[in-house]
């Protein structure tokens, strides 16, 4: 049976709200175009029509459907438009697609809501509002149609694009009553379909995007070119925290094709005709910095800190049931490790960039690869003194984000001030170097987790204290009493079965900016837990699986992925000689995910990654598909960040610059990925990021499995474990 939902005007705009939407529907708003936008090719009376804001129906029947989140690769492009689709009863063939205007966002009452992609919330944290909009355009085109045919609109069907009158197989395409649907007020009642009712979602679509990235149609952020644009190339201070104290200009400005040098507080840009020319006259710039008393802070005194932070008074409880230390007392075995997991730059594969115009009449434009539509509008309202209305955020394409591109957009206002400063485009485009060292890295952390296991072998307690800075405190959004609920995630919001346990959170305060790093703190958390999880099974003789098995019995979704994973990858069965499998279970974005790691171990030390079995739960499906893809990129991800990841400082500075020193897996070490669906179809989780948590811990126990040692740090190359 369909989910029939009871809506007004004022109640559809609430719900709608509530769901993070703010949807308008039922009112014939102006279609979006770009400010001084060329008149449509269409003659009067056969333009596009707005049914509601989310959904346009072209004259030939064909619909445009408008997204709000940024297409980076995981496949939004298609998915939500998948979401609209389904209830509005289009023909999919002819859907297209096209990012809302954040600008229009502003105008209209934030009707599109949220235009942040991030925490795997694009589809669950969507789909109520799209799926209703779809819903609500359908009834509107349907009662067009019905009005025009003196008919009862029960008596007709949308389906493929065509409205038929059921009882004389009268047809009418979309596009003949789009306008009229515009006009009339929305239904009081929609219903949304069951998953039983699904035509479209959950079948595996083609993405609607393939066709022009095979062709290289797509614009990314370096691909701009806005007629009269200038290029600049930047440095920021080394020292983060550091001012630039001055320059000498003149050394550079009168070289071939630089026409000016820009300084911001904390770092100077070289505007040139091309980037290469800024570049190389940057590389030639004398420059001082005041390092603000960063520039002695090295590894060392950040790993002191973070010790100090195991032992401190002032942890802030952040979960705590029964009596942890009570049964660490009475405990016939006790079990300790202390865990420490490095500082992560996100690596995108297209560095930092940004385009800016500043007008003379105020305007603002931007052209920008981002997460976050929304916060580029307000950096570059900041950065150029206007109000945000001014401002024009047009979407790229992006190369990577990965939590990069959305709260922090330091290069967005970098652009915009140099722009402004100079009085033309300017296109600014940082190098790896500068990307990599100038980055809001997922933050180093140290973790002492407790065991208290009985003489059966039971985990009767557990304590975890991560020691950490604080991600929200970086950001501006200062932790209440240390109190950060992101710090502890996968710890605190414990599904592990264990009658006395307790988390605590010590932050530490270092000058080393941090951010959001696809999972954000799961990914660490999820790889000191787990593994921890593997050593009291180790040594106490049990089977790491049947240890986790026991204490599931109250997480049932956790457990079902868990057995999948293992089920696919033979766990039961004998490995051939010198292969080793590790399991590790996490849930995280709304998801559950399991993993397997199966590896060999050469004659030469090294292993080679045979293959990664994941069983992921996300509730409802809409493209598995994109779910297989989303599990196999995270999978390269964690795996990249586990073997190699690891951010040094010396000199108050970051010592690694490109890839040489910050490497990537390459296709060769790459295992086989096979992704397993166990949709529970209850709820809507997230994707993007939960496949992710699990592969370090799943491949730091494979690892152990193999040489009998636990492994309390990351990164594997650190302790001289590399893949073959």
């Amino acid at each position: 049976m369909s989910e029939l939902l009871k809506l007004n005007r004022r109640a559809f705009l609430v719900r709608s709200a509530l769901a993070g939407g703010g949807l308008l529907v039922g009112f014939h708003l102006p279609a979006m175009r770009k400010l001084a936008a060329e008149p449509l090719a269409t003659p009067a009376g056969e333009q596009p029509v707005e049914v509601n804001a989310w959904i346009e129906i072209q004259p030939d029947d064909s619909v445009l459907i408008r997204v709000a989140r940024s297409e980076m690769g995981q496949g939004v492009f298609t998915a939500l438009p998948m979401l609209v689709a389904e209830e509005l009863g289009c023909d999919w063939d002819r859907v297209r697609a096209e990012y809302a205007a954040a600008n229009a966002n502003l105008q209209r009452d934030n009707v599109y809501g949220s235009m942040s992609t991030g925490g795997s919330r694009s589809v669950r944290g969507s789909q109520e509002y799209l799926r209703t909009a779809g819903a609500v355009a359908r009834e509107l085109l349907v009662g067009a149609a019905a009005r025009r045919w003196g008919v009862p609109a029960e008596e007709c069907t949308a389906e493929n694009g065509i409205i038929t009158h059921t009882p004389s197989g009268r047809t009418l395409g979309f596009g003949a009553v789009a306008a009229e649907a515009a006009g009339m007020e929305p239904p009081q009642t929609v219903f949304l379909k069951e998953p039983d009712e699904w035509q479209l979602l959950g079948t595996p679509v083609a993405r609607l995007d393939t066709p022009d990235k095979i062709a290289g149609k797509p614009v990314f952020g370096t691909d701009v070119d806005v007629p009269g644009m200038l290029h600049a190339s930047i440095r920021a201070c080394p020292v983060f925290g550091g001012k630039l104290q001055g320059v000498d200009a003149g050394a550079i400005e009168q070289r071939p094709g630089v026409v000016q040098v820009v300084t911001l507080d904390d770092a100077v840009a070289v505007v040139a005709r091309s980037w290469w020319q800024a570049h190389q006259a940057l590389q030639d710039l004398p420059v001082k910095w005041d390092e603000a008393g960063h520039g002695q802070v090295d590894d060392a005194g950040i790993r002191t800190s973070l010790e100090a932070g195991l032992d401190a008074d002032n942890a802030v409880a952040m979960a705590e049931q029964g009596k942890p230390e009570a049964a660490m007392q009475a405990a016939e075995r006790r079990i300790e490790a202390t865990f420490y997991a490095p500082y992560l730059a996100h690596a995108t594969m297209e560095p930092m960039t940004c385009t800016a115009a500043v007008h003379k009449d105020g305007r603002v434009e931007v052209w920008v690869p981002t997460q976050n539509a929304t916060a580029s509008l307000e950096a570059a309202a900041r950065a150029a003194g206007v109000d945000p209305l001014q401002v024009e955020v047009h979407n790229t394409q992006l190369g990577g984000g990965f939590g990069r591109r959305g709260a922090n957009q330091d290069f967005t206002e970098q652009a915009v001030h140099i722009a402004k400063t100079v009085g033309r485009p300017v296109k600014l485009m940082w190098t790896r170097e500068e990307d990599t060292q100038h980055d809001f890295y997922r933050p180093a952390s140290m973790a002492r987790l407790k065991a208290a296991v009985d003489g059966e072998g039971r985990l009767t307690g557990m304590t975890m204290r991560v020691s950490a800075p604080s991600i929200l405190t970086s950001l501006g959004m200062k932790a209440a009493d240390g109190h950060d609920p992101v710090a502890l995630q996968g710890l605190a919001d414990q599904f592990y079965a264990v009658p006395n346990i307790r988390a605590d959170y010590a932050l530490r305060t270092l000058h080393v900016p941090v951010g959001f790093w696809r999972s954000v703190n799961h990914s660490q958390n999820a790889y000191f837990r787990e593994h921890f999880l593997d050593q009291v099974a180790r040594e106490t003789g049990q089977d790491p699986y049947a240890f986790r098995l026991k204490l599931l019995q109250e997480a049932p979704k956790q457990r079902a992925v868990l057995e999948a994973a293992a089920e696919h990858a033979g766990w039961d069965k004998p490995l051939p000689e010198k292969t080793w499998r590790g399991i590790a279970v996490e849930t995280s974005y709304g998801s559950h995910c399991a993993q397997v790691v199966e590896l060999q171990v050469e004659d030469d030390g090294r292993f080679r990654l045979l293959r990664v079995v994941c069983a992921i739960d996300p509730g409802h499906v809409v493209n598995p598909d994109t779910i297989a893809a989303q599990v196999e990129s995270a999978v390269t991800y964690g795996l990249t960040a586990a073997l190699f990841g690891e951010i040094t400082i010396r000199d108050g500075r970051v010592q690694q610059g490109n890839f040489d020193d910050y490497p990537m897996l390459t296709l060769r070490q790459m295992p086989k990925v096979e992704t397993h669906i166990v949709a529970s179809g209850d709820f809507w989780g997230g994707v993007g990021e939960p496949p992710l948590p699990p592969i370090a811990p799943a491949l730091c126990n494979a690892l152990y499995a193999a040489t009998g040692k636990p492994i309390h740090s990351l990164p594997l190359s650190a302790h001289g474990l590399r893949p073959a």
